[in-house]
C-alpha cells in the first residue's frame, strides 16, 4: 500500500517523564508513518512506550512531570505537539478518535451511556436535538454489537459487562467518522467472539470511512490477521518494522523472534488423591430485578447467573469460559460474598451464606481474588508497598519487618524488583499493574484465588510468565484457582477442567482436553472457532 503523503508522521520522538526521583526516557528518538486508509500496528512487551506513544500524538499524557525533548508528529501538515489547545480539541474525538486500554477510567461512572456518547457528537458538531442525538448514540451501540441497545443508553458503566464497556468505548471513538482511530488494545477485555466481531467490525468501518488505523496491542494473532505494517517497540525504541507477512515469516530482529515464540505453553500439574471439594456450589442464582413504572415495580428479572452447580478440589484449576455478559464475573463475585445469591456456596467446610459479615472477614484471607482491571482496583493513593501490605495489617500477619519481608518477596515472584515499593500504581503499564494486583492476592497464600481475566492485559511473553508463576505456586502452595477467561490457549496451559457459561447457564462441563479437543456442544464449537481467528 503506497501513498503520497502519509496521514501521520512521527519524527524523532522522545518522552521524558521528570515525576520520580530520575527522569526516566520512556521513549526514544521513535519514527515511523502511517497511511491514509492503512492499519499499522506497534506490538511489544508491556511497559516497552507502545501507550506513551499514542497518548503524545493526542498530547493525553499527564504534562507537565512528561515532556517531549525531542521530535515532531505530523498530522494533516500540522505539528501536533505545537498547536494551541483550541485547535486540538477540535481534532481530538473529531479527525482522531482514540479507544482506550481501560474503558471503567475512561467512562465517567456519574453519566449514562447515552449522555457520554452524545456529549462526544455535540462537541464536534454542534448541537442536536435530543431525539436526534439518542437516535444516533442507539445507531453507534449497535453497530459496535451491543445487544438491546435502546435499554442500554440509560445505563450507568457499571450496570455494564468489561465487554460491553469496551464496546461504547468503540462508539465513542467513531460517533465523528475519524480519519485516523487509535486503537489502545481494543479487545483487551474481549472474550474471543466478541473480539473477531469487533476487529471485523473495525475492518468495515476503515474500509466506508476511508479511515487509518494505528492498532496498539500485545495479541500477535489480532496483527497477523488484522494489520497491513507492524512496528516492534521494545524499550522506547523501535526496532524493526516491516508487512505483517515478512514480520511473521521472515523476521529480522531477535527480539521480534523472541515476541513470536512467546506463547503460554505446557500443562498443569495432574492432581493426586481423593481429596473432598474445598468449593462446592449447588444451584447458584444471582437474579438481578428489571423495575419500571411510577413505584418501581418489579416486571422482570435479569438471570446474571441461572442454576449453577460445580465443585472444585484442593490444588485444582477450573476454567470458566464464555462470552462477555454471560456471567462469569458475577457467578465469581457470588462466590465471594460480593454479591447477594441464592443456592448453596460451601467453602472448606463452612455454608457462606450463614456466615456473618465479621465471621466472612477472617475467612477472607483464604478466599481472595484478582480483578479485570487493575487501574480501577488499586487505590491511587496508595504505593505499591502499602497496597500489596494492605491484606497482611488486615489481618495481623506478621511484625512490620516481616510483612516488608513478605512483600518483597512476593513482588519478585511475579517479575517486580525492589525499586516498585514506593512508587503508585499510575507510574506503571497496565502489564504492570496487573502484576501488582496478582501480588496483592498472592501474599496472603490462600487456598483459592478467583482470577478474574488476570492476564487479559498482559502481552504474550509475560502470559507466558505469570502462567508459570501461577502454577508454580500451586505445586508449592497447593492453591485451588478459579479461573475466569475468554483466552483458550491460556485456559489451556493452566486449567484441569473448563466450565464453559452461556447466558448464565452450564452449557459444557469437563477436562479441558475432552472440551477443547471434542466440544459437544454448538457455543462451544462457536468460542473455539472464534478464538482461532484472533
Amino acid at each position: 500500500m503506497t501513498h503520497n503523503l502519509p496521514l501521520l508522521k512521527i519524527k524523532d520522538l522522545s518522552v521524558k517523564f521528570s515525576s520520580g526521583s530520575e527522569p526516566v526516557l520512556a521513549v526514544d528518538r521513535i519514527s515511523l508513518s502511517i497511511n491514509p486508509q492503512e492499519t499499522l500496528a506497534l506490538v511489544g512487551e508491556s511497559g516497552s512506550g507502545k501507550s506513551v506513544t499514542a497518548h503524545s500524538i493526542l498530547k493525553l499524557l499527564p504534562y507537565p512531570e512528561a515532556s517531549h525533548p525531542a521530535g515532531e508528529i505530523i498530522f494533516a501538515g500540522e505539528n501536533l505537539l505545537s498547536l494551541p489547545e483550541k485547535k486540538l480539541r477540535a481534532i481530538r474525538g473529531g479527525r482522531i478518535g482514540m479507544i482506550f486500554q481501560e474503558p471503567m477510567t475512561s467512562l465517567n461512572p456519574l453519566h449514562t451511556i447515552v449522555r457520554q456518547i452524545s456529549e462526544s457528537i455535540r462537541l464536534h458538531r454542534g448541537g442536536g436535538r435530543q431525539r436526534e442525538l439518542r437516535s444516533r448514540a442507539q445507531q453507534l451501540l449497535e453497530l459496535v454489537g451491543i445487544d438491546d441497545a435502546a435499554r442500554r443508553l440509560d445505563a450507568f458503566p457499571h450496570q455494564l459487562s468489561g465487554g460491553q464497556r469496551q464496546r461504547v468505548m468503540i462508539a465513542m471513538a467513531l460517533a465523528n467518522e475519524p480519519d485516523l482511530l487509535i486503537a489502545d488494545e481494543p479487545t483487551t477485555a474481549l472474550d474471543v467472539t466478541v473480539q473477531a466481531q469487533v476487529l471485523a467490525l473495525l475492518s468495515s468501518l476503515k474500509k466506508r470511512l476511508g479511515m487509518a488505523i494505528l492498532l496498539i496491542t500485545h495479541d500477535l494473532g489480532i496483527v497477523r490477521h488484522h494489520a497491513d505494517r507492524v512496528a516492534v517497540m521494545t524499550a522506547g525504541r523501535i526496532v524493526e518494522v516491516n508487512s505483517c507477512e515478512n514480520l511473521f515469516t521472515r523476521p529480522r530482529h531477535a527480539y521480534t523472534k523472541k515476541l513470536l515464540a512467546a506463547e503460554p505453553q505446557g500443562l498443569p500439574r495432574p492432581l493426586t488423591g481423593k481429596a473432598d471439594p474445598l468449593l462446592q456450589v449447588e444451584d447458584v442464582k444471582v437474579w438481578f430485578p428489571i423495575k419500571k413504572g411510577f413505584f418501581k415495580k418489579t416486571v422482570d428479572y435479569v438471570k446474571a447467573v441461572d442454576g449453577v452447580s460445580f465443585a472444585i478440589k484442593p490444588g485444582e484449576s477450573l476454567g470458566l469460559v464464555g462470552e462477555s455478559g454471560s456471567g462469569k464475573s458475577t457467578l465469581g463475585y457470588a462466590l465471594l460474598r460480593l454479591l447477594a445469591a441464592e443456592g448453596r456456596i460451601s467453602f472448606a467446610g463452612h455454608d457462606l451464606s450463614r456466615l456473618s459479615s465479621q465471621q466472612m472477614r477472617s475467612l477472607r484471607q483464604h478466599l481472595q481474588v484478582v480483578f479485570q482491571d487493575p487501574f480501577a482496583s488499586l487505590s491511587p493513593r496508595l504505593t505499591v508497598a502499602q497496597i500489596v501490605a494492605e491484606g497482611l495489617e488486615l489481618h495481623n500477619i506478621g511484625s512490620a519487618a516481616e510483612r516488608q519481608r513478605l512483600v518483597t518477596a512476593t513482588l519478585a515472584e511475579v517479575g517486580l524488583e525492589k525499586d516498585v515499593l514506593r512508587r503508585y500504581p499510575h507510574e506503571f503499564s497496565g502489564g504492570q499493574r496487573q502484576r501488582i494486583a496478582i501480588a496483592r492476592a498472592l501474599v496472603l497464600k490462600p487456598e483459592l484465588i478467583v482470577l478474574d481475566e488476570p492476564t487479559s492485559s498482559l502481552d504474550r511473553s509475560v502470559q507466558a510468565q505469570v502462567i508459570d508463576l501461577l502454577r508454580d505456586l500451586q505445586a508449592k502452595h497447593n492453591f485451588a484457582y478459579l479461573f475466569i477467561s475468554h483466552d483458550l490457549k491460556v485456559v489451556k496451559a493452566l486449567c484441569h477442567r473448563v466450565m464453559v457459561l452461556h447466558h448464565g447457564r452450564v452449557v459444557e462441563n469437563g477436562p479441558v482436553a475432552e472440551v477443547l479437543e471434542n466440544p459437544r456442544n454448538a457455543y462451544t464449537r462457536e468460542l473455539l472457532a472464534a478464538a482461532l481467528l484472533s
